[in-house]
């Protein structure tokens, strides 16, 4: 009886290490040995997919933020897609050529150039300027609480932004079927879609919701600003905290931020968590030179009309403004402090009354101050996180 007991211990011993062994295999063979193998002849990419979750810091989720689950499978796929030139018309522009991964997903350009050389009409607008896509961009999301997508609040979604890209004659200039063959040519992708959505068909659909999943993985928030909010705030809600003194911040710094608070805060958030307005007019032009959201609405109201961006990372993405104007953070102070023009559309928070513009007329330290504060919204981590970097050898 003995010797039959410690014969069935000794089997379950082998049972229970065949099955850590195979639990071991499994976790290390996420990938067939035979799709790593092809991947990699490709791709630098971890034998398994990078955790694209965030977490957002206490001082934001006190607002009420919170980001949404990402599929961390689609978003290995969207990388791919985001990086991949073959996806346009000449195979000479991906859709990091115009979001730069060192400059917060921004482009250096005052207009970034697409296909054959071939000029677009406005600035691009830096991926890493929004604290997450997943927290409050995209209506079908988030009601009408979710924020609409380029200059001109035309595109509701990220899959809706990244198809108008791709498809735009000035950008990438591809149709829906040239994006189904451009990806079907390429043996990468099979394992890839085989992950993501468990088959390997390659729909247009299936590539645009790819690339929209890894944008919204990219997150920023990790800024000099974050650290001393998170040590002033902590899971405190919105209050005039952010008024006080920074601990970490220079005097400049703390200076500047108060002037921030006191004159633009209105518009593009105190706390750097998402846009105070949708749209707005800030006195570049007397006239309507580009009708902005109007040319999609044509409301009367809406002529010159833009988005109002986050200005997290705003030390890398010039040149600034719809039409990158502006090449430093200097010359963009300067405008708001004596160049603001008049326009009929020109939001209520840069009017001097009647049909005036307002004039900030901000001292030199003033404007040094600021500009200092504009620099502690630098997430010096986005610009080299591997997960976002370039997969392609």
């Amino acid at each position: 009886m003995k010797k039959l007991h410690l014969a069935c211990l000794f089997l379950g011993v082998l049972i229970l290490a065949a099955a850590c062994k195979r639990d071991s295999d499994f976790n290390y063979y996420y990938y067939e040995p035979a799709d790593y193998a092809l991947l990699s002849q490709y791709l630098n990419l971890p034998d398994r997919p990078e955790n694209y979750q965030s977490e957002l810091p206490n001082h934001l989720m006190a607002l009420g933020l919170s980001v949404r689950p990402v599929d961390y499978d689609k978003a290995t796929l969207g990388r791919v897609l985001f990086y991949d030139k073959k996806l346009s018309k000449d195979g000479t522009i991906s859709c990091a050529s115009c979001h730069k991964q060192e400059l917060a997903f921004a482009d250096n350009a005052k207009v970034s150039t697409g296909v054959f050389g071939r000029v677009g009409d406005r600035n691009s607008i830096a991926l890493g300027s929004v604290l997450s896509f997943s927290a409050y961009y995209g209506t079908d999301l988030f009601g009408p609480s979710g924020i609409p997508f380029f200059w001109d609040n035309r595109a509701n979604t990220a899959s809706d932004q990244n198809m108008a890209s791709m498809t735009n004659p000035k950008e990438m200039d591809m149709s829906h079927a040239d994006i189904v063959n451009a990806v079907q040519a390429q043996p990468y992708y099979e394992p890839l879609f085989r992950m993501a959505y468990g088959s390997n068909q390659i729909t247009e659909a299936r590539v645009s919701e790819a690339i929209a999943e890894f944008v919204n993985g990219i997150g920023s928030f990790k800024s000099k600003f974050d650290v001393e909010a998170e040590k002033a705030l902590g899971y405190n809600a919105y209050s005039y905290l952010e008024k006080n003194n920074f601990s970490g911040f220079s005097a400049a710094e703390n200076r500047g931020k108060l002037i921030y608070l006191e004159n633009c805060a209105s518009c593009h958030s105190a706390t750097q968590s998402r846009p105070e307005m949708m749209k707005a007019n800030n006195g570049l032009d007397a006239t309507t030179v580009d009708a902005g959201v109007g040319g999609i609405t044509n409301a009367t109201d809406d002529m010159a009309m833009f988005k109002v961006p986050l200005l997290r990372n705003i030390e890398l993405t010039a040149p600034y403004m719809h039409d990158g104007r502006f090449n430093t953070l200097e010359e963009v102070v300067e405008h708001y402090s004596t160049g603001i023009q008049y326009h009929p559309n020109l939001s209520t928070e840069l009017r001097a009354g009647g049909a005036q513009a307002k004039k900030m007329n901000f001292s030199t330290q003033d404007k040094s101050d600021l500009v200092a504060f504009l620099k502690t919204l630098t997430d010096q981590e986005l610009l080299t996180d591997k997960r976002y970097a370039n997969p392609f050898k």
